[in-house]
């Protein structure tokens, strides 16, 4: 039978490796506080940091002084002053068209001609009966000569009772019935002669001549091809009078009519020519409305100047009309009239262990809207803070805006922007 230990070294054994167990548990619970004073330090030092570690910084803008032009722009087209659509009344087929595009043509030239075989055959026929009706005229008025000299023959023969009363009212009535009949000979003479009139006129349309001396822009028509004249006369040619002058017609944005005015100058410019500014002058501000895609605007017409005729009908127009022009002038920098200086809130404290813990952040960067539901301001720094100060303002070209009243004067910086701000 084995024998048991010595007691004594079990003892010693137990004590030893108490106390290993004693030194490893004080190292990990010293370990432990240093861990949670730092923490408890760091947040204390988190705690008691300023709301607003760093405040933003501003750029700014001198203000000057110069002049302002204020400008409205619009687009349009190019058209002649005096445009005509040459058309026909009468329908038939073009025996001859006389004139090509981009020629010129004098008042009352002949354009084209229409097959007028039918209406000269109308004609004979209209004479034919004009002749017939006077001659049924002339007789009617011989029956009136006739029965008047028979009327008047009886009536003095009655006087001496050698015509009875009977054959003097039979020669009176004839002789009435005379007159009329040559009284309906002249009005279907008339009639005859209006038909004929108007077979002429009919045969003279027949052939297109130009209404205006100008430009053949336009020719819809060849030799051969049938015209056919309904409820609207088609058109053959478009003529422009004179392509010297000519007129831009560009639509103005309600918003902008109002500033616009007859005498205002303007230039514009078009894809042909782009590096080429055309002067205008506004003839006509219409007061009809022109409304496209919900979109309300106003028909202004320019007179443009074309003596080198490099400008030609139908071209898109771009026109920028100076609808005023201020000199010597203070100029405030419109960004200097949206600036908002930012905000800047504290943090605020809340009890308890998750509130020293986890703090509310604090509101920082943030677009002040005390400008909203008052007047216009601007802000100057000062001793970098910015100081708000009113303002009154004119014309603006959408870059500078005309400084009317306020404290200011060329060459203070009024701020236009932050530079950086905490986070």
């Amino acid at each position: 039978m084995a024998s048991d230990p010595n007691p004594s070294q079990f003892d010693i054994q137990q004590v030893l490796q108490s106390g290993v167990h004693a030194r490893g548990s004080r190292r990990w619970r010293w370990l432990l506080t240093a861990v949670v004073a730092l923490g408890v330090l760091f947040l204390a030092w988190q705690w008691l940091q300023p709301a607003n570690d760093s405040l933003p910084g501003y750029e700014t803008r001198p203000l000057e002084t110069g002049d302002i032009t204020v400008t409205v722009t619009a687009t349009g087209t190019l058209e002649p002053v005096n445009q005509v659509d040459v058309g026909s009344e009468l329908s038939g087929t073009v025996d001859q068209v006389l004139v090509d595009f981009n020629d010129r043509v004098r008042a009352g030239q002949m354009l084209a001609r229409l097959n007028t075989d039918k209406l000269d055959a109308d004609v004979v026929e209209a004479r034919a009966s004009l002749a017939s009706k006077r001659a049924k005229l002339k007789e009617a008025q011989a029956t009136v000569q006739e029965t008047r000299l028979a009327f008047e023959r009886c009536e003095k023969l009655a006087q001496r009772q050698l015509c009875s009363g009977e054959e003097l009212d039979t020669t009176r009535a004839k002789a009435i019935r005379a007159r009329a009949v040559a009284a309906s000979a002249e009005a279907e003479v008339a009639v005859a002669k209006a038909t004929l009139e108007g077979k002429q006129t009919e045969q003279e349309k027949a052939t297109i001549h130009s209404p205006i001396d100008g430009l053949v822009l336009s020719r819809q028509i060849e030799p051969g091809q049938t015209v056919a004249a309904s409820l609207q006369a088609p058109v053959l040619f478009t003529l422009a009078e004179d392509l010297t002058q000519m007129e831009l017609h560009v639509a103005v944005d309600e918003a902008d009519v109002g500033q616009v005015a007859e005498g205002q100058s303007a230039e514009f410019t078009v894809d042909a020519y782009p590096n080429r500014r055309f002067p205008a002058t506004i003839t006509q501000v219409r007061f009809a409305p022109q409304t496209v895609d919900g979109v309300v605007t106003y028909e202004t017409v320019l007179a443009v100047d074309n003596q080198d005729l490099a400008l030609r009908p139908g071209m898109t127009a771009t026109a920028v009309i100076t609808v005023q022009r201020l000199e010597d002038v203070t100029l405030l920098p419109n960004a200097a009239l949206r600036f908002s200086p930012p905000v800047t809130q504290p943090r605020e404290r809340r009890g308890g262990v998750f509130g020293s813990l986890f703090p509310r952040p604090h509101m920082a960067g943030r677009r002040s809207n005390q400008n909203q539901g008052e007047g216009q301001r601007v802000w100057l720094l000062r001793q970098g803070t910015p100081v708000a100060v009113a303002v009154k303002t004119g014309a603006s070209d959408g870059k500078v805006t005309q400084l009317l009243e306020g404290d200011l004067s060329p060459g203070s910086e009024v701020i236009v922007d932050t530079i950086g701000a905490s986070k």
